[in-house]
């Protein structure tokens, strides 16, 4: 059964637009198919300091994986672009960060992964890529 999910996928290090595609391919080869992709937003570091502004976006996949295997196709995609264990429990700078937002309209709730993701609709950089999509 196809179930469709929405991503939101941030880059403030390195070749921002590169780690955007990049993860765009990856996500479209290991965890489903691509069937919107919005623009791309530059935005302030959101939960901590940083000089490096964020290139923020969002995507929406079909995919026949489970929550929990596309949280772990995402975050093996993450580590497979050098996201390393620094960066992955806090707000921190990074190469990559790809968050699962919406999958269906399911509610989700384990220790680790929450379903839909519970701060997104305080976050202008995942909320106006995901409203370029609905609108679309």
């Amino acid at each position: 059964m196809k179930h469709t999910v929405f991503l939101s996928l941030g880059s403030n290090l390195g070749d921002k637009n590169l780690n955007l595609s990049t993860a765009i391919n990856r996500i479209a080869e290991k965890t489903g198919v691509l069937s919107a992709i919005s623009s791309v937003y530059e935005t302030q570091p959101w939960g901590f300091d940083s000089e490096n502004l964020f290139y923020n976006m969002a995507i929406k996949i079909e995919t026949e994986l489970t929550p929990i295997d596309v949280l772990k196709s995402t975050q093996q995609i993450e580590q497979e672009m050098g996201r390393t264990q620094k960066t992955t429990h806090s707000y921190a700078d990074r190469l990559i960060d790809i968050d699962i937002i919406l999958y269906d309209d399911l509610v989700y709730q384990s220790d680790e992964l929450t379903i839909p993701h519970p701060h997104y609709r305080e976050r202008e950089f995942v909320m106006a890529p995901l409203r370029e999509i609905f609108l679309n």
